[in-house]
């Protein structure tokens, strides 16, 4: 089985519908609008393109800088890079792809549609400021002769871009679950993408059978609070929603129909702080989850879950939702 893919974006934001092909370019984006789009990226993109994970140990994708660098290579205008990496957004293929050692390595991403015009921003902020680097990618870079004629001072990686300062306020309830959320999601996805790349996806399902919910519960205990995944069409019973969730998956359920980004539900309930937001499908969630599943898969998802519900979703589709409590 093919290895999984680039996830350039588990969360780079497309829109699928162009006019003529024009893209709008975000210009000079204002103090706000950077915020936001550096928010876009932390959330959508480092779960699988960390700036922390190691070069060679854990790593399911190049970090973003590697991708920035890499476009910035071939082309000069902000035009272009936001163009060309929307571009490739829109139609993943090989064929497509510029990154050849991270194809070989990672394979490509899957193909998804993400809220009109939220891609755009994201590349407008990766050309225009200087985003967050992994520890070796410097060196990394230069030694693989892609450095080379880069502007270098003091014998420091230069990263083009502006330095985008940020004011350090206290985090809001929404940034605490947000954290608790994407963290949990991340350490669930490098797992579960690392049974896939290993050992295929009949090894993945029973990584999740065995493993998805004591891994939450350590994560839980992490961050102190408690976290669930739930689901109106759950696979195990203990992620079944109750009332109050499916209230929730609904309206984002109708967020993802309407191709609205979805903003994460805070309910403060006395000295507690109750935390809703949305879980996603992408093309790897299909091949357990989709209507097209594979034989011997849909047999071994049935043995283990025998009331299995969690079957028959296309891209892009609200499967649940991440139900978080903490304390303010």
């Amino acid at each position: 089985m093919k290895k999984i893919i680039i996830l350039f974006v588990v969360f780079f934001f497309f829109s699928c519908q162009k006019k003529a092909g024009l893209l709008e370019i975000p210009k000079d984006l204002t103090q706000s609008e950077a915020e936001e789009a550096q928010q876009l990226m932390a959330t959508h993109c480092y779960i699988c393109h960390s700036p922390t994970a190691s070069e060679s140990e854990g790593r399911i994708a190049p970090p973003m800088v590697a991708i920035k660098a890499r476009y910035l290579m071939d082309i000069t205008t902000k035009e272009e890079f936001v163009s060309h990496i929307t571009q490739f957004v829109e139609n993943p293929t090989e064929e497509n792809a510029i990154m050849y050692g991270a194809v070989d390595r990672f394979n490509v991403m899957p193909k998804q549609v993400f809220p009109d015009g939220v891609v755009e921003k994201i590349a407008s902020f990766m050309y225009d400021y200087q985003i967050e680097e992994p520890s070796w990618f410097k060196e990394h870079w230069e030694t693989s002769g892609n450095g080379q004629g880069r502007k270098k001072e003091k014998d420091e990686w230069i990263q083009p871009g502006k330095k985008l300062i940020v004011a350090e306020l206290p985090k809001t309830y929404e940034e605490i679950g947000l954290e608790y959320a994407l963290g949990t999601k991340a350490v669930l996805g490098k797992n579960l993408m690392g049974a896939i790349q290993s050992k295929g996806t009949m090894h993945a399902l029973d990584f999740c059978n065995i493993q998805a919910i004591p891994l939450t519960d350590s994560m839980a205990t992490h961050y102190q609070a408690m976290i669930k995944r739930v689901s109106d069409k759950n696979r195990n019973p203990n992620n079944k929603a109750s009332a109050e969730e499916l209230n929730y998956i609904k309206q984002f359920k109708a967020d993802a129909v309407a191709k609205r980004e979805s903003k994460p539900v805070v309910i403060a309930k006395g000295n507690k702080v109750q935390f809703y937001y949305p879980i996603q499908t992408n093309t790897m969630c299909l091949q357990c989850h989709g209507k097209k599943i594979k034989p011997d898969v849909q047999q071994q998802i049935l043995k283990l879950y025998p009331n299995d519900l969690a079957v028959g979703y296309d891209e892009n589709e609200v499967r649940g939702i991440w139900s978080i409590t903490f304390e303010k």
